[in-house]
């Protein structure tokens, strides 16, 4: 159902060909699903940005990466999840992700940046976290990269670890706490979305999971 690639892997031609955007780089957005699509400017992803997604460990930050996916997915887009051990595949597609579409790198280790960039060569989005702090020149190079193929890169680090370059579009979780009755309901983030090129700050509060395992507003 979905595919686990080795570390660094390179992408063969023919694969590359399979994986090809499915629409034009004329299409400068890839759409997000609720409640992103509402609460990020232009409702959607605009092609050769880096995001970046801040929080503290365990408070839903890659939760809130992969959910980012959905409307990429919902659409036939291919997408790539490099540096996590445990993506929680079942979660993903209670967002509604295609897992058939998604290729999992889980342990580059310190080949990380390089997994990156092979994927760029043939997917849409690439969520990646990686293992420290991004040397300066690593992040320049996957940036540049990023513009250039049209992508989009998602990418998940605690404050320690943050990305050292600015990035166009941020989501920082501020405040995290679990709902319950005689089970979880859900969990309820406050999530500060902020951005470069006039982009203001806002604060919104978001469900993330649901009853259902998806992203809600609140």
């Amino acid at each position: 159902m979905f595919a686990f690639l080795a570390s660094r892997p390179p992408v063969p031609r023919d694969l590359a060909a399979t994986l090809r955007p499915v629409t034009l780089a004329t299409h400068r957005r890839i759409t997000l699903e609720d409640p992103w699509c509402d609460l990020v400017p232009g409702g959607g992803l605009r092609r050769g940005t880096t995001i970046a997604v801040q929080a503290s460990p365990g408070v839903g930050g890659l939760s809130l990466a992969l959910s980012l996916l959905t409307g990429a997915s919902a659409r036939g887009h291919w997408a790539a999840v490099v540096g996590v051990d445990d993506p929680g595949v079942v979660a993903m597609a209670d967002l509604g992700i295609d897992l058939r579409r998604v290729l999992f790198v889980p342990r580059p280790r310190g080949a990380w940046a390089e997994s990156v960039a092979d994927l760029l060569d043939g997917v849409d989005v690439v969520v990646v976290r990686p293992p420290g702090r991004a040397a300066v020149g690593s992040a320049r190079v996957l940036m540049d990269r990023v513009r250039e193929r049209g992508a989009v890169l998602i990418v998940v680090s605690e404050t320690t670890t943050a990305w050292p370059l600015p990035v166009d579009l941020s989501f920082v979780i501020t405040r995290s706490r679990w709902t319950t009755s005689s089970r979880l309901d859900g969990r309820t983030l406050t999530v500060r979305i902020e951005g470069r090129a006039g982009v203001r700050a806002g604060e919104h509060v978001v469900v993330l999971p649901n009853r259902r395992g998806r992203a809600a507003v609140v």
